[in-house]
């Protein structure tokens, strides 16, 4: 009966409880869309350093990491090898030769670590060979004379290997994408001119573009520009394993792209055997063993007997490798927590502040029901559960859209290209897919719950004050 009466209640005044429901619904559709965002933010980033970067787990001498010395190799490394493979839940290992050293062209250089993998271990471990620009090759697919390498799109461009010039193609491509016709009209003056860096590029646009044509049209300007000097070749200089320096040229065999610019400026990747042929290496030598496992779930159960298997190396899992992107992952449902809360207690005064008006407005009606023998508790109650209908009804329609709206922009995502080198910088995308798991559906839901009943605490408090007497004498 109570129930009945606190929801008939709530559309005694449509208008005003339409825009308290409408509050709540709009407060929880932006903290769970926002927090869907983040969510997806932080799973592609992990999702990268997984299957781009690191994988699971990675085996070493205790030393090579601070020493980065050629010579400290994983001694036995097919018994290592194997004890690692036999753990359940380790899908597949390879072996790598990490190497620090200089990767130089005509105009500049820069300090890279080169990577000397085994080709098709790398394809069944990382999805790097997905990662290819078109048109600038392959994952070590082409026979050559010459030595093969792997390069990031970020190293390419700091060493002038990628370049920009609006050809008619290009400046057709731009038309195609409705670029207006005012923009193509600046550009006609460098039209076929040739910028040998980034850098060189964004100053000339600055220059013929306003500062909101610069923030709306470069970065497609960029992308049509964008010049491949196909079978690039540059040099890597480093130490072989006599301490001597040595180096050879390879041939730029591809170009990849991902979310992470430091990994694309840093890391570079040839196969193995020339990179033995070069610095006198013994076969079946590496400096890393990298394992997969069946899925993250065991990273973290896997750790463990790994290092029990392998007391003499040193074991790491991707966690612990990259600490700030676990720590946020770990504190991920802490941080849906804070932020719904944040979002909740702002939309409680607004609930507390309503209902407050509406135990003031029926001061006569509360003192009546008092004098035919409602209890205070029945009368408590009855406030409580208005304020709770108001933000469950609320809280859920808030939900519905959210989920509404995160189904709908899982397909194509948000494309948030004017922040993209700002977030590549720090390894993630300026592409998102929302996505949320349940769990997060039901906790919010719970502070929904908690909310309102909080909110309906006051304003109850006032309605039992009352003196029913005094209470029937208000006009």
């Amino acid at each position: 009966m109570i129930i009945q009466i606190a929801w008939k209640n709530i559309w005694r005044n449509k208008t005003r409880s339409l825009i308290v429901i409408s509050s709540v619904a709009v407060g929880v559709f932006a903290g769970v869309f926002a927090m869907a965002a983040i969510n997806s933010s932080v799973v592609q980033r992990i999702d990268a350093a997984v299957n781009e970067e690191l994988s699971h787990i990675q085996v070493n001498s205790r030393e090579f990491r601070s020493s980065s010395d050629i010579q400290d190799l994983i001694p036995g490394f097919n018994e290592a090898d194997s004890a690692l493979k036999s753990l359940p839940g380790v899908k597949t290992t390879t072996g790598r030769i990490i190497i620090r050293g200089i990767a130089s062209t005509s105009a500049k250089s820069s300090g890279v670590e080169i990577n000397g993998i085994d080709v098709e271990k790398e394809k069944e471990m990382f999805t790097l060979n997905n990662k290819v620009i078109p048109g600038t090759g392959s994952y070590f697919g082409s026979d050559t004379k010459f030595n093969s390498v792997l390069i990031g799109e970020k190293l390419a461009k700091d060493l002038n290997i990628i370049r920009y010039i609006l050809t008619p193609e290009a400046v057709a491509r731009l038309d195609s994408l409705k670029i207006p016709s005012r923009v193509l009209s600046k550009l006609e003056t460098i039209s076929g001119e040739r910028f040998t860096s980034d850098k060189k590029f964004n100053s000339e646009l600055e220059k013929l573009l306003t500062s909101d044509e610069t923030g709306k049209y470069a970065i497609h300007i960029k992308e049509a520009a964008w010049s491949y000097r196909e079978g690039a070749k540059l040099i890597l200089t480093f130490l072989d394993m006599d301490n001597n320096q040595t180096g050879a040229g390879f041939r730029v065999c591809g170009i990849f792209r991902t979310n992470n610019d430091m990994f694309e400026g840093m890391s570079v990747f040839v196969p193995a055997r020339e990179l033995r042929a070069l610095t006198g290496m013994k076969e079946e030598t590496w400096h890393r063993i990298i394992a997969r496992l069946d899925n993250d779930d065991l990273t973290d159960k896997i750790t463990e007997p790994a290092r029990k298997a392998l007391p003499d190396l040193e074991v790491l899992n991707w966690k612990e490798i990259s600490p700030d992107l676990a720590m946020i992952a770990d504190f991920m449902g802490q941080i849906y927590a804070v932020f719904m809360v944040i979002i909740l207690a702002a939309l409680a005064f607004g609930i507390v502040n309503t209902m407050l008006m509406a135990v003031l407005e029926r001061t006569k009606e509360l003192g009546m029901l008092g004098a035919i023998g409602m209890n205070r508790k029945k009368i408590f109650s009855m406030i409580m559960y208005e304020s709770i209908f108001m933000s469950v009804v609320g809280g859920f329609a808030g939900m519905g859209i959210a989920e509404a709206v995160i189904a709908a922009t899982q397909k194509n995502g948000i494309n948030l290209i004017k922040y993209s080198e700002g977030m590549e910088a720090f390894g993630y995308s300026a592409h998102l897919f929302p996505t949320i798991d349940a769990g997060f559906f039901v906790s919010t839901t719970i502070l929904i719950v908690l909310t309102g009943i909080l909110a309906s605490i006051y304003p109850a408090r006032k309605a039992l004050k009352l003196n029913p007497v005094e209470a029937i004498r208000t006009e």
